[in-house]
């Protein structure tokens, strides 16, 4: 009976056979495009005996083939079982074990008066002079804090420095020109004269308020301001050279000790930025150190709008500013309507009237057209 379903099963898998090949043939000619004769009478002769083929190989075959590895996966667990019966057993939970709990008893320790450590065997030989050998010093590991930049609070020599009295008038006209508000809310005044001649021109003035309230004159530094003229810059576009009067502070974000202009292709050294703003742009107007050939035409019109010092005094201020007056400053009126800035020395108040202020520098600059002796000209 079981070689009679062996050769049942063979003959389905034979007519399987030979319907698959057939049905592959066709389809290879089909794919091709070419036109078999009696092709479509073929296919459907071989549709039925695929269809009945396909159900002996389930019938005699695969459903058979299942049945005797699902058996024989069963006895080949039960064989192993018989061969070793404790690894078939569920292992079950063991009870916990009561450990007797034990002190440990402490054991003294015999440590010599001078213990001195074995490194190694002691070595029998000629004996040696000995020799007294100095104890290294003791290096200490930890980093020294990093000191800042010592204040260099010795300005550049000067040939030709302003009077006593020319000083004198100086002061005076500084005192004028500060409401009471702005006199009140700094503490360091810088007054640069942009006038192209007259006993003040082209020079900036330092004054320093005491705690009495007074201005007391720190330094002067010969200056070179723009040269109010347009002037083609190094990409060849045609740039403007003014350095506009006004009252500005300082941008406590734009300090820097080494920068470079890219407009201008010029290095800057310690460089203070002003903050003022202009028909919604940050402006690039600054107090900075002049470089090369530029130190020399100190005293005269030669930048490109910034405020230049002889290297040495840009230092010196850059220094003395951020060691010393760093604050809350007040605020310069906000125009939304232009998106300008007010350089004109009006104060940002609330609702209240209440100045508004922020975290920046206490320092005043005050650019003026005035050499001194033109009162006029100092309007313009």
């Amino acid at each position: 009976m079981r070689a009679k379903s062996n050769i049942s099963t063979l003959k389905a898998l034979s007519l399987v056979y030979l319907a698959s090949a057939s049905a592959f043939c066709v389809a290879i000619a089909l794919n091709s495009g070419t036109q078999l004769p009696g092709a479509d009478r073929a296919i459907a002769l071989i549709a039925p005996v695929a269809k009945a083929a396909a159900t002996a190989l389930d019938e005699k075959a695969v459903q058979p083939s299942v049945a005797w590895a699902v058996r024989k996966d069963k006895q080949f667990f039960a064989w192993m079982a018989r061969l070793n019966p404790s690894a078939a057993a569920v292992p079950k939970k063991a009870a916990p074990v009561a450990v007797a709990k034990h002190e440990p008893k402490t054991v003294p320790l015999a440590v010599a008066a001078n213990p001195t450590a074995v490194l190694r065997p002691a070595i029998l030989g000629k004996p040696q002079k000995q020799v007294t050998v100095p104890p290294e010093p003791h290096l200490s590991l930890d980093l020294a804090p990093q000191a800042p930049e010592p204040p260099n609070l010795t300005p550049a020599p000067e040939v030709n420095p302003p009077s006593a009295a020319e000083l004198t008038r100086v002061l005076a006209h500084m005192k004028l020109s500060l409401t009471k508000e702005l006199y009140d809310n700094f503490d360091l005044f810088l007054y640069v004269s942009k006038a192209d001649r007259g006993p003040w021109s082209q020079r900036m003035y330092v004054f320093q308020k005491q705690a009495s309230g007074d201005l007391k004159m720190l330094y002067t530094f010969p200056v070179s301001t723009g040269r109010e003229v347009p002037v083609l810059g190094p990409t060849g576009r045609l740039l403007t050279t003014n350095t506009p009067p006004g009252y500005y502070e300082l941008d406590p974000e734009r300090m820097y000790k080494h920068y470079h202009s890219h407009e201008w292709d010029q290095p800057m050294p310690y460089a203070m930025f002003f903050t003022w703003e202009k028909d919604g742009y940050q402006t690039g107007l600054a107090i900075h150190g002049a470089a090369g050939a530029d130190i020399s035409r100190l005293g005269q019109r030669a930048s490109a709008g910034c405020v230049r010092l002889d290297p040495r005094n840009a230092r010196l201020l850059f220094q003395l500013i951020r060691k010393d007056y760093k604050g809350l400053a007040p605020r310069f009126a906000y125009d939304r309507r232009t998106a300008t800035m007010s350089n004109d020395g009006l104060l940002m108040h609330d609702k209240a009237g209440n100045l508004q202020f922020v975290e920046g520098y206490k320092v005043l600059v005050f650019i003026e057209n005035n050499g001194g002796d033109n009162i006029v000209a100092a309007l313009f």
